[in-house]
């Protein structure tokens, strides 16, 4: 199963309603290896956030995760330390060093990024998986890893 859902997001999944995008991430969480980074990238309303509630759900966490624009990130617990980081405030990867975010995170940890090509010189050094989040015309969602 959680190859399948690998090969999926290789091709690309696409979702007709809310839930179906929370599913794909609830799917992908139990194949995400430990101690990596999830880039997520898309417009506002491509399911970004919808996407991150479902893995949050794939990993055993009771909260329910909202943005945090402007919090620029929330930890979440439960079978992993899962670190939401919306980086749109965020001018560099410089400013992550900043967030100092390696004193608190404890393995195994995903860390899960919206707007990551705000940070691109940080992420350059972590293992990242990509996705791409798209509104296709008829309305329907697109998740794509790249």
């Amino acid at each position: 199963m959680a190859t399948n859902i690998l090969d999926r997001l290789r091709a690309g999944v696409v979702t007709d309603s809310p839930e179906a995008t929370e599913d794909a991430g609830r799917q992908l969480a139990a194949a995400m290896e430990v101690d990596q980074v999830l880039a997520l990238r898309g417009d506002l309303g491509a399911g970004k956030t919808t996407f991150v509630r479902g893995l949050a759900r794939g990993l055993g966490i009771a909260e329910t995760p909202t943005s945090p624009t402007y919090n620029i990130y929330a930890s979440y617990s439960g079978n992993r330390q899962l670190l939401h980081m919306d980086a749109y405030r965020l001018n560099s990867g410089d400013d992550v060093e900043d967030l100092m975010l390696e004193d608190f995170l404890r393995s195994p940890w995903l860390i899960v990024v919206e707007w990551p090509e705000k940070i691109q010189s940080w992420l350059e050094d972590e293992s990242v998986t990509t996705l791409d989040f798209s509104i296709l015309a008829d309305g329907r969602h697109r998740i794509q890893m790249v």
